[in-house]
């Protein structure tokens, strides 16, 4: 044992609380503004002169930008920090729904979109934040709590912006409350205390167990922004206190081009990186759960004759479990001894199962069982490839991992109305099918793959 001081940054106990709360009221409530939004874009639209095809044009812009803009926005946040970067995703959104409740063009409405599907990743680098305030032991607990927050988010929005549209410019309303839920989110992440976040840790062993703030904290955040530093080698307090300063000018001040030179870096990093088989994963499974949701409504009118009014109380039943089932991940994960990929490998071979049941259900109880287990089963994998791809990546890069996986999704959201739609011409039970086919194969890679990451892990320690 070596007896030397360990003086790293960490997070006080009381600040850390209080920011990670702040951080669940921010999600609950950026879902909530947006899920008010979404019903209504396409008649919207439609209502302003755009014919279908040109309706469908437009709706792909703000996929198509989220495609390009999610690893980006995410790597920044790394080099600049979560504090300022999350103030500005907040303020542009903002701005964007602003332009929407002004929309009376189609020209007005593209443009409304194109700030918005630039720089809403606020929820990406709210998780980023939250995986640099706790441990790894933690992470999956709080990135469940804070995926439910968000989900009950989703969930009553839509019930708001019906109310307010049946007024009349119910629309703009809607949009303008939007905008103005994200200025009182920006509010609230200016004003998390921040200055509490950060303490000396002076231990009189260098060991982890020795100083229980290592332990627990070993992350830290400076004005938000991750310090890339869990303790490699204790620095003396002069030096300390000097390099915080510099980081601190340098990640505020640096030109625009070192800036897209440090984010550029970090993509290829992660490009680089021996992790395709983790977003490989995450895309097969991402398609597959949205091929299960892409005819849900017509198969069900098709199948078993169900008035959509039925099918709407079967789906707000699916997401309502999918909220709360976010609780589940802490326990679960502790079930499993912290053990992700077997957990991950679990959840996706019970996903398959659950397609399967559902495109051979013979009666609509059968589907309101599977659907039951899916919104669990679901919500558990989203946590588990997320927290994988940040124990492998490593938490220095949290943004650009989690933007990483958004961009992954949003290809997804890209093939799945595609695939969806080949699938249909065979059968009105195609797209689950092709699901489980896809779910299958993630389910061999993941076989595959586990023992190398369990071999790499076990070397590491």
């Amino acid at each position: 044992m070596n007896n030397k001081k360990c003086s790293s940054l960490f997070l006080k106990p009381g600040g850390r609380t209080r920011i990670i709360q702040c951080i669940y009221v921010v999600g609950f409530m950026d879902l909530f503004g947006v899920s008010m939004i979404i019903p209504l874009l396409s008649h919207h639209v439609k209502s302003l002169g755009a014919s279908p095809t040109v309706a469908g044009i437009v709706g792909s812009t703000y996929g198509i930008l989220q495609l390009f803009s999610s690893t980006i926005v995410g790597s920044w946040s790394d080099v600049v920090g979560r504090r300022y970067s999350l103030l500005t995703c907040l303020l542009l959104s903002a701005f964007g729904y602003s332009l929407l409740g002004m929309s009376t063009s189609i020209a007005l409405f593209i443009l409304a979109r194109i700030p918005v599907g630039l720089f809403k990743h606020s929820l990406s680098i709210c998780r980023a934040l939250l995986s640099d305030l706790v441990s790894e032991s933690e992470r999956p607990l709080v990135m469940g709590h804070f995926n439910a927050a968000s989900s009950v988010g989703f969930i009553l929005g839509p019930v708001v912006g019906g109310y307010l549209t049946e007024h009349d410019g119910g629309f703009y309303t809607s949009a303008f409350t939007c905008a103005a839920i994200f200025v009182l989110n920006t509010g609230l992440v200016w004003m998390l205390p921040w200055h509490e976040t950060l303490i000396n840790c002076n231990g009189a062993n260098g060991s982890r167990k020795a100083c229980p703030a290592c332990s627990n904290y070993g992350k830290a955040t400076q004005n938000g922004s991750h310090v890339h530093n869990l303790y490699p080698e204790p620095t003396p307090e002069p030096e300390r206190r000097q390099t915080e300063f510099k980081w601190r000018e340098v990640s505020l001040l640096q030109p625009v081009l070192r800036q897209l030179s440090s984010v550029g870096s970090r993509i290829r990093t992660v490009a680089s990186s021996d992790m395709w088989d983790l977003f490989l994963v995450r895309l097969l499974m991402a398609i597959a759960i949205m091929l299960y949701y892409s005819n849900f409504s017509l198969a069900m009118e098709e199948r078993f004759s169900l008035k959509p009014k039925m099918t709407g109380y079967l789906i707000s039943y699916s997401s309502m479990l999918g909220a709360l089932s976010g609780f589940l991940v802490g326990p679960v994960t502790k079930l499993y001894g912290n053990h992700m990929p077997a957990l991950l490998l679990h959840s996706t071979v019970f996903t398959c199962i659950l397609i399967f049941l559902y495109a051979t259900a013979p009666s609509v109880w059968q589907v309101l069982l599977t659907s039951t287990f899916f919104a669990i089963s679901t919500s558990v994998g989203r946590t588990c490839i997320t927290d994988l791809e940040l124990q492998r990546g490593g938490v220095q890069s949290s943004g650009t991992l989690i933007g990483a996986g958004q961009s992954v999704t949003a290809v997804g959201r890209v093939l799945a109305p595609l695939l969806s739609g080949l699938a249909q011409e065979i059968s009105p039970c195609g797209p689950p099918i092709l699901g489980v086919a896809l779910g299958l194969a993630a389910v061999g890679l993941l076989i595959n793959r586990i023992p190398t990451w369990d071999g790499r892990r076990t070397k590491q320690d």
